[in-house]
């Protein structure tokens, strides 16, 4: 009897053990552990995402990385750059997106290509006709050695940032320019033609809801005041309508009829809406 119940605890530790085994995976650090670095410039964001190997006691330029062969930039995965809006690679624009970064280091000089198919392990997928840019810069020694393959942003102004490989003994810096001032000024465009918008939907919320006329009016008002629109036109005819004042209603729709006259969705949603309203008004 001691003997079985010796071996039933023990079968019990075995299955506990099993199972605590199983739930916790084991996890040691990668040689080349992940890494992620970003940056805003004026309005842009970027970001660059890489694997970061050792020196290890080893021959990195002309050893580990050959030279004048394709490289990945990084271990286990093509280095991917991110960007959130369009912006100049070494002087070439390109699209906002995600690429990838390849080069082909060279003693005197690299080559940098940027690459629209980002998502690979490595050079075996690499098409040159997925090339956006290409450009050419000269390698820097640094004073210090770095260990890890390092990538940095510097030198950031509103227009322009450095993206620095740092490596070994080695730096190698790549120009990129965003044109903040461009998308800044669109942005203010935007903001400014869209400020009749705020005063006109509260109006609308107001005739909607079964609120204050007198003051959904007055909003309205405001808002055909920055910018005329057969929304807020229509909006106010149904205002004016609701307080009894017929013909300013009519002439408010009419004013929306004008105004929507090829909009696609008012052609499509409202204009049965309109001429009904005018024909009910009048």
């Amino acid at each position: 009897m001691p003997h079985r119940l010796a071996a039933t605890t023990l079968a019990c530790c075995l299955v506990a053990f099993a199972g605590s085994a199983q739930a916790q995976e084991l996890e040691l650090p990668d040689a080349s552990p992940k890494a992620r670095v970003d940056q805003r410039v004026g309005l842009t964001d970027f970001q660059l995402d890489y694997s970061s190997p050792g020196v290890k006691k080893r021959v990195i330029w002309g050893g580990l990385v050959p030279y004048g062969q394709l490289w990945r930039t990084g271990a286990n995965a093509a280095t991917k750059l991110t960007a959130s809006r369009d912006f100049q690679f070494g002087g070439t624009k390109v699209k906002a997106g995600s690429y990838a970064i390849y080069t082909i280091p060279g003693k005197t000089s690299w080559t940098i290509l940027l690459n629209t198919k980002w998502d690979t392990g490595g050079t075996g997928d690499y098409d040159k006709k997925n090339d956006v840019a290409r450009i050419t810069v000269k390698p820097v020694r640094l004073a210090s050695p770095r260990e890890r393959l390092t990538f940095l942003f510097t030198d950031t102004v509103e227009g322009s940032v450095s993206l620095d490989l740092e490596w070994e003994r080695l730096r190698v810096r790549i120009p990129i320019k965003v044109d903040t001032k461009t998308q800044v000024l669109a942005s203010i465009e935007q903001a400014t033609d869209d400020a009749w918008v705020p005063h006109f939907a509260s109006a609308r919320w107001l005739l909607d809801s079964g609120g204050n006329l007198d003051r959904a009016l007055g909003l309205v008002e405001k808002s055909i005041a920055i910018k005329r629109t057969w929304w807020n036109h229509w909006v106010k005819a149904q205002i004016l309508g609701k307080k009894g004042r017929k013909a300013e209603a009519v002439a408010a729709a009419q004013q929306a009829q004008a105004l929507g006259k090829g909009n696609q969705t008012y052609e499509q949603n409202f204009k049965g809406q309109v001429d009904k309203a005018i024909q009910g008004w009048r």
